[in-house]
């Protein structure tokens, strides 16, 4: 399979809103030595960085490279509304960790100007010896790069790709076709078939951390050239994805996967606990899609 996955990593945390280490761990090796996945991205929006402190970020950053080392590959999410936080932690990762690859959310909220995204994303490689990802989530953030955009950004040569979670497939194609050397990463789990037809280099995803094995599977047929059985996984895929949405997103995932034996613990506050029907809902969930 030459087509990359990987989890968008989840964080254990406690009822407490604080870091459960042996959650964390349990959730790093389930998707090495269960789900195999090709890769993990951590410090995305499924690990809830956004809502975390600095000092909280590197230590989940430090957890997972402990636990995984080089068994995979290992991208770092450091991107930030601050600048100086996303190159403190630019420079944490690379340099004291060794992650090699690292990414960044557009920076949001304040409609910055091209000129200025270019500078932050300029700024967050120029004293790393590390190549980035640009993470593009215009749902989430407001921000809409066009293929002009991608075009200026990519003249830094340590900017290689992009995860593109985005429901534009015109511009992905228009992406695809005028970057072949660039690594484009798919971040949209229930899209996954329409992306592979374009030519994505791979997929990151929430959905992956209890879905991969589908994943996989439908990556393969699709290479394989069986677009019938790729369409038909994608459709149990996309089934599974519609329970999950209709059941609270993160604290679903991480109660299927505590039904797996992993301890994914909880979400962080203001996201609230699971309630015990939706703990009924995710056992329903896993028994019908996951359990084997």
């Amino acid at each position: 399979m030459t087509k990359k996955l990987y989890s968008a990593l989840l964080t254990s945390f406690n009822a407490d809103g604080t870091v459960n280490e042996k959650g964390t761990r349990e959730i790093v090796r389930h998707n090495i030595d269960v789900n195999h996945v090709d890769g993990l991205y951590v410090g995305g929006s499924t690990g809830e960085n956004f809502m975390l402190q600095t000092a909280t970020k590197k230590r989940i950053f430090e957890i997972v490279k402990d636990e995984a080392g080089d068994d995979v590959d290992l991208i770092a999410q450091v991107g930030s509304i601050d600048l100086q936080e996303a190159k403190e932690l630019a420079n944490y990762v690379v340099n004291d960790l060794g992650y090699k690859t690292i990414s960044a959310v557009t920076p949001f909220y304040y409609n910055f100007s091209f000129p200025e995204i270019k500078y932050y994303y300029d700024e967050i490689v120029k004293d790393v010896n590390a190549n980035l990802i640009v993470y593009s989530i215009p749902a989430l953030t407001g921000v809409s790069l066009s293929l002009d955009n991608f075009a200026k950004l990519f003249e830094n040569p340590k900017i290689i790709g992009v995860k593109y979670t985005n429901a534009d497939f015109f511009l992905l194609e228009r992406l695809r076709n005028r970057f072949p050397d660039k690594k484009i990463l798919f971040g949209t789990d229930e899209m996954l078939l329409p992306a592979l037809s374009l030519g994505v280099d791979g997929a990151i995803g929430s959905t992956y951390n209890v879905n991969a094995a589908r994943a996989k599977a439908e990556i393969e047929a699709f290479e394989a050239g069986n677009m019938q059985k790729a369409l038909d996984i994608q459709h149990e895929t996309n089934d599974l994805i519609s329970a999950i949405l209709g059941n609270g997103l993160y604290q679903t995932i991480k109660l299927l996967l505590q039904d797996m034996g992993v301890e994914a613990g909880y979400t962080k506050e203001p996201m609230h606990k699971p309630t015990p029907e939706m703990k009924t809902t995710a056992s329903e969930i896993y028994a019908k899609f996951l359990k084997n």
